[in-house]
C-alpha cells in the first residue's frame, strides 16, 4: 500500500473516531475524552494536509518551480506542528478549569470509548510506519502515536475512577498528560521543518567528511563554497566549487566532476549536485566564492 492510501485509510479511521469521542465525551462529562477527541480532530486535519502535500509533491518541476514541489511536505509538517500547539493550549485551559470545578465522570463510557481510540490510533500508527524518514509522514505518524498514548492515559484514569469515583481530578489530569504528549510531538517536527526551510545542513552530514571525500577524487585539488541542504526529508542537493589540478581539458574536467558526484551520491544521500569547476583559485581569500548580496541593476539598465 502506497503512502497516499495509507494516509487516506488513517484519515477515514480518525474522522469516525472523532464523532464517537465527541458524542460519548459529552454524555460522560469527560474532559479527558473530549481532549482526546480534540486531538483526533487535529489529526483529521493533519492527515488531510499530509495527503494533499504528498499529491502536490508528486507534480513534475515547472518553469515557475524548477526544483519541483518537494517543499510542500515540509510546509505540511510545519503546519501540523502549529496546529498541534494550538489544540494544546485549548486542552490545558479547559483542564485547569475542570480541576477547579470538578464534575462527576461516567468512567465506564470513558473507558470503553478511550479503548476504542487506543485501538484505532495504534492501528493507524502501524499503518503509517514506513521507516522512510519523510518528515511529513513522520509528523502524521507522531500524531497517531501521540493519540494512542493519550487514549491510554484516559483509559488508565477511567479505570481508577471505576473504583474511586470521587477522584474526579484524574480526568482533567489525564487531559494534561495528553497535552504534554502533544507538546513533545510538536517540538521535534517543528524544529525539523524549520531546519529544512532555513536550508540548514542536514544533521547527519559531516561537512568535513564530505569535503574530504570530494577532494580525494583524482584530479581534485581543492573544494570550497560547499553547500548542502534539503528540499524535503528525502531529497538533498549540493553545490560546490572545485579547483582541478593539471589544467584538464573540458572533457577531462567533466569526467572528474562525474566521479565526484558518484562518490558522494549514495554515502551522503545527495540527490542532485551542481559543481563549478575551476582551473585555479580566484585569489588567496579563505573563500574566494563566498556569497554576497548583489543589488539588482536599475530596470532601465536591464532594458539596454
Amino acid at each position: 500500500m502506497d503512502r497516499t492510501r495509507r494516509l487516506a485509510v488513517s484519515l477515514a479511521l480518525n474522522a469516525g473516531l472523532v464523532v464517537v469521542q465527541v458524542v460519548f465525551g459529552v454524555m460522560a462529562h469527560s474532559t479527558g475524552l473530549l481532549a482526546d477527541a480534540g486531538h483526533n480532530l487535529t489529526d483529521v486535519g493533519a492527515l488531510a494536509l499530509s495527503l494533499v502535500a504528498v499529491q502536490f509533491a508528486l507534480r513534475p518541476p515547472s518553469a515557475a518551480r524548477s526544483y519541483g514541489n518537494h517543499r510542500a511536505t515540509i510546509l505540511a509538517a510545519l503546519a501540523n506542528a502549529v496546529l498541534i500547539a494550538a489544540v494544546t493550549v485549548l486542552i490545558v485551559v479547559e483542564s485547569i478549569h475542570r480541576l477547579g470545578h470538578p464534575q462527576p465522570v461516567r468512567a465506564g463510557i470513558v473507558m470503553a470509548v478511550a479503548s476504542l481510540g487506543l485501538l484505532v490510533n495504534g492501528g493507524a500508527a502501524l499503518l503509517l510506519r514506513d521507516g522512510s524518514g519523510d518528515l511529513n509522514m513522520r509528523s502524521a505518524l507522531l500524531h497517531m502515536v501521540g493519540d494512542a498514548l493519550a487514549s491510554l492515559a484516559v483509559v488508565l484514569a477511567a479505570a481508577v475512577l471505576l473504583f474511586a469515583p470521587s477522584a474526579t481530578w484524574l480526568d482533567p489530569a489525564s487531559a494534561l498528560v495528553v497535552a504534554a504528549i502533544i507538546v513533545y510531538q510538536a517540538s521535534g517536527v517543528f524544529r525539523g521543518s524549520v531546519a529544512v526551510l532555513l536550508q540548514s545542513t542536514p544533521s547527519d552530514v559531516d561537512l568535513a567528511e564530505l569535503t574530504a571525500t570530494m577532494a580525494a577524487v583524482s584530479g581534485v585539488g581543492e573544494v570550497h563554497d560547499l553547500h548542502v541542504w534539503s528540499l524535503s526529508s528525502e531529497m538533498r542537493v549540493l553545490s560546490a566549487h572545485m579547483v582541478l589540478t593539471g589544467h584538464p581539458t573540458l572533457e577531462e574536467a567533466q569526467r572528474i566532476g562525474d566521479r565526484v558526484k558518484a562518490s558522494i551520491a549514495r554515502p551522503f544521500s545527495i540527490s542532485h549536485s551542481t559543481l563549478e569547476l575551476e582551473c585555479e583559485r580566484c585569489n588567496d581569500d579563505d573563500d574566494p566564492c563566498r556569497m554576497e548580496v548583489v543589488a539588482p541593476a536599475p530596470k532601465s539598465a536591464r532594458l539596454h
